[in-house]
């Protein structure tokens, strides 16, 4: 039997020597020219109507004076932005070399994003990866842990736009493989009627548009939502690579499927009839999914963060801008799930001395009654007395990346691995 991967201080201190360090994403964006066609599918894959994002003439009457794209298409691990950095200088590319942490386990477990300016149509857009911080971490769930946050950073030739920052934790298997904790997941039924009220939420729901939420008018303890998503289909999971692409592992159909079969052949598996496939079929193959320790197929914990999004953009109407949104992804959307989202005003200040807002608890909960994505966000406001939103700064002199990755990374060096909402 093959020893275990187990966690080291020397894997740490040269995971630590990386922070900052910025590389090549290993796959090129899904959109490099984004128009109101890519805002349009976006939004589309994750269930949002909202003409912001490509209805020209809705659009030129807003504060915005044309369309933007909704928030989940600037960034989206694999989404948009060119590299800036394509090749590594010598010394780089020996300290980025390998996995510190290869054969640990790793999941991911959250998602924590800023924006701070709009991207509107034709506009190329560059972005900088790095890790920005790595964190060891007692744990429950294994013996040791360590908590490593990527981030990337986009910009078009104006400013820079957002950030997007994804935690993957490692631990180390000796308690993981006892554990069967899937084993028990009773898999959704629906009465006519449950799924009668279903359809009458989803008639309810609209985004707010063109009609401002002052600032003034919200009080802490305000509900957001509710809104529905599901019962979750492999429809839905198909439509959503219809506008998202199909992801991190650059998964690709016939001739060009066997090309990425030469490049990453272990994330490969046969199937019954002896055919090559991707693992990542555990998300529209029952039987694959199984197979992981699973009843059925399941969502990806990014379709839910996007949920999140679409619940903030539809409370918070045109004239208001999401600045910050966090979720972790604790628990399985399987297909046949309901996951209902709300939110609550938990805090109403002024930022930076000028800037109206908000911030929201939010969570996803499903039909039986497990909360699967805790979240928070920060939601700038128009206001009658401040007037309109004014547009966070970015970190940095607001066009750099690196340095926006340098500050970032700073950041999470002060806040420490509980402390994300405070970047």
């Amino acid at each position: 039997m093959a020893e275990l991967a187990t966690i080291t201080d020397d894997a740490i201190e040269r995971l630590h020597a990386r922070i900052g360090i910025a590389e090549p994403h290993p796959l090129p964006p899904h959109y490099v020219d984004p128009t109101l066609d890519t805002f349009r599918h976006v939004a589309e894959a994750y269930g949002d109507d909202n003409p912001l994002w490509s209805n020209e003439e809705y659009g030129a009457k807003t504060r915005w004076e044309g369309c933007i794209a909704p928030p989940p298409l600037v960034g989206g691990d694999t989404l948009i932005g060119e590299d800036e950095v394509r090749e590594l200088p010598p010394e780089h590319a020996a300290l980025l070399k390998g996995d510190p942490l290869r054969g640990v386990h790793a999941f991911y477990a959250a998602s924590a994003r800023e924006w701070w300016a709009p991207l509107r149509p034709h506009r190329r857009v560059a972005r900088r990866n790095a890790l920005v911080g790595v964190f060891d971490k007692p744990s429950d769930f294994a013996e040791r842990a360590v908590h490593e946050w990527t981030g990337q950073v986009f910009r078009d030739d104006d400013a820079v736009l957002s950030a997007q920052y994804r935690l993957m934790i490692r631990t180390e298997r000796i308690k993981a493989r006892q554990r069967k904790k899937y084993d028990d997941v009773e898999l959704a039924h629906y009465t006519d009627e449950q799924i009668d009220e279903i359809e009458a939420q989803y008639l309810r729901e609209q985004p707010r548009g063109s009609e401002p939420r002052w600032f003034e008018d919200v009080d802490e303890g305000d509900e957001v939502g509710p809104m529905v998503k599901g019962p979750l289909t492999v429809t839905d999971i198909v439509c959503w690579h219809v506008g998202m692409g199909m992801g991190l592992y650059g998964v690709r159909p016939l001739r060009l499927g066997a090309q990425n079969r030469q490049r990453i052949p272990r994330f490969f598996h046969r199937d019954d009839q002896n055919v090559p496939d991707v693992m990542q079929r555990v998300h529209w193959d029952p039987e694959f999914a199984k197979r992981s320790g699973n009843p059925t197929t399941f969502d990806y914990g990014r379709m839910r963060e996007t949920w999140l999004v679409h619940l903030c953009t539809d409370w918070m109407g045109d004239d208001a801008w999401l600045w910050k949104l966090d979720c972790e992804f604790r628990q399985f959307n399987y297909v046949g799930d309901s996951q209902w989202l709300r939110g609550t005003v938990t805090r109403k200040f002024v930022a930076d001395g000028d800037r109206p807002a908000v911030e929201l608890e939010l969570c996803a909960e499903n039909q039986r009654g497990e909360v699967t994505t805790p979240g928070h966000a920060t939601i700038l406001l128009p206001s009658r007395e401040h007037g309109p939103v004014r547009l966070p700064a970015a970190p940095g002199d607001g066009r750099d990346l690196q340095q926006a990755l340098d500050v970032i990374a700073a950041r999470f060096e002060q806040v420490g691995v509980d402390g994300v909402r405070d970047l």
